[in-house]
């Protein structure tokens, strides 16, 4: 797509100031950021630039954001969630980009989420989902209910998080940029096992090939120059096929699409006749509210959730089937 001339740099800068969007995606490439966020961000940034019949950012302020996240709620009907992106993308352009942190920048309000209780499944509600789902799917869903994981961090599982002995998996860089370990289920753990073999053959055929580099965090990538050939970093679930990493151009192997996981957990639960909106994160909400159920200490659960704050994990309290406090309703007592 062209822009129109205000967005590119001025004649007396041409040839040594790189294009907007352009310095937006080197940016967030020197900070680290996973390029679904490089992704988010660009596509947010254009749509905004666009809005405002393709002026530049520097010319524009607090109105002209305010009135584009108005927009997004009134015109466009988006969820407080998107709107709250929106705004972390243009956050973004002005610190980090364009070197701008001002007053007006603190005042801008993110849309508030509305308060809404996770949907749970029952524990036969979960076995009957699992029982409809085979191969890698059942083993990924498995994760995520047996270990609570979240979507990304069980696709994204390299081997070197996998603890056999200490029944332990570690995730690594979850929500937050944090690790943490959580429970590796005993039940999953041959499975697993087969799952390890399977990749392993994948590996070394690439291997063969003259390929076998899987996608490492540009820090490490520099540190250990041949890390990203060997085994311990290679995806436990690599997807089925190579692909062109669109940032280096290398032929890579990459992790299986999450979009898969997702159609085969909604035809599951399709065919288990459960009706409730449930997805792959329902089964993470399940495995927190069955072990606050079976008694586990609640800073436990936050720890292996991987939650910031512990008013985050006290949800699961306002789910559970006996209620907050075990009350039982008068209308059951005579």
């Amino acid at each position: 797509m062209e822009y129109s001339h205000s967005l590119l740099p001025s004649a007396s800068s041409i040839g040594s100031e790189p294009r907007l969007l352009d310095q937006v995606r080197a940016r967030v490439r020197r900070l680290g950021l996973a390029i679904r966020t490089e992704k988010v961000y660009v596509d947010w940034i254009r749509r905004f630039i666009l809005a405002n019949g393709k002026r530049h950012p520097r010319d524009m302020g607090a109105r002209e954001v305010e009135a584009f996240l108005t927009l997004l709620a009134t015109r466009g009907k988006v969820a407080a969630s998107t709107q709250n992106q929106a705004l972390s993308a243009l956050l973004f352009l002005y610190r980090e980009v364009l070197g701008q942190d001002l007053p007006w920048m603190e005042n801008i309000r993110r849309a508030k989420r509305p308060e809404r209780l996770p949907v749970v499944l029952t524990r036969d509600e979960v076995w009957r989902i699992l029982d409809r789902m085979d191969g890698a799917h059942h083993l990924m869903a498995s994760l995520l209910y047996g270990a609570g994981l979240r979507l990304m961090e069980c696709v994204r599982l390299r081997v070197q998080d996998i603890d056999f002995v200490r029944h332990e998996i570690t995730v690594r860089v979850g929500k937050g940029g944090k690790d943490r370990r959580t429970v590796l289920p005993a039940m999953a753990i041959d499975a697993l096992q087969a799952q390890l073999v399977h990749a392993r053959i994948v590996h070394e055929r690439d291997l063969r090939a003259g390929y076998g580099a899987v996608w490492l965090p540009s820090a490490l990538e520099r540190k250990y120059k041949s890390a990203s050939m060997e085994w311990i970093w290679q995806y436990v679930f690599p997807s089925r096929s190579r692909s062109i990493d669109p940032r280096s151009g290398m032929e890579r192997r990459h992790h299986i699409d999450e979009k898969t996981l997702q159609r085969a957990v909604r035809v599951a639960v399709k065919s288990a006749a459960i009706e409730k909106h449930a997805t792959c994160h329902t089964l993470r909400h399940s495995f927190a509210t069955h072990l606050l159920e079976s008694g586990s200490d609640i800073r436990t659960i936050q720890e292996l959730l991987g939650h910031a704050d512990l008013s985050t994990t006290m949800i699961y309290t306002h789910v559970l089937n006996r209620g907050g406090s075990g009350v039982v309703s008068p209308l059951d007592r005579r």
